[in-house]
């Protein structure tokens, strides 16, 4: 997790959007943890999927499900949180900027929500458990994240912090002037092609 709030500030200039990126993704962990608990250690879940439940879960399970989940809740929130620095970064506008940073990453993260929480439940028709749990769990997990997380729960916090999704002290600030992720270079290129189109007369 330490990785991750260094790369997302690396990235963003901010030392809050990674800490609600990472707290929004332990909630998104918490409903997956949830579901195991009550699907298959407490069986709620036994007559529909065929198994015994035996009251225990496997100490394995849930770390690879934590391991695979917490990755792909992370990578939807790289594509989103880009999105909104880079028009942010463009315009300066720190309420417009959220929505539309998220309609321009919700196609892409929408179909990979999509065919990731299919091709996993898909795992939940066999009958061994230990397949049934990582289907279940990573396809819930996947479908709130992309949802009702990135969704709803990101915007509304953004919009509700407001210039303070971007803030960062004043020696971490110029760190990342240094080292920071930039879209300088893509800008540059664009400004250039309008400046000097192909095929037009020198």
């Amino acid at each position: 997790m330490l990785v991750t709030y260094v790369v997302l500030f690396v990235m963003t200039g901010s030392v809050l959007a990674p800490l609600k990126a990472a707290v929004l993704t332990m909630l998104s962990m918490s409903i997956m943890f949830g579901v195991l608990v009550w699907g298959f250690q407490n069986g709620a879940l036994a007559g529909v999927l065929g198994f015994t439940p035996t009251g225990e879960i496997e100490p394995s399970i849930p770390i690879l499900m934590f391991c695979v989940a917490y990755g792909l809740s992370m990578d939807y929130e790289v594509f989103l949180l880009a999105r909104i620095k880079e028009d942010y970064d463009r315009t300066g506008d720190i309420v417009g900027s959220i929505p539309r940073g998220i309609a321009r990453s919700a196609p892409l993260v929408t179909a990979a929500a999509l065919i990731l929480a299919v091709s996993s439940a898909v795992y939940s028709t066999g009958s061994v458990v230990f397949l049934q749990q990582l289907g279940i769990g990573i396809a819930l997990t996947v479908a709130v994240d992309a949802t009702l997380v990135r969704g709803v729960l990101v915007p509304a916090l953004m919009r509700s912090a407001g210039r303070a999704n971007w803030w960062a002290p004043a020696p971490l600030r110029r760190l990342h002037d240094r080292i920071g992720f930039r879209e300088d270079l893509g800008q540059d290129i664009s400004r250039a092609d309008s400046e000097h189109p192909v095929g037009a007369r020198r």
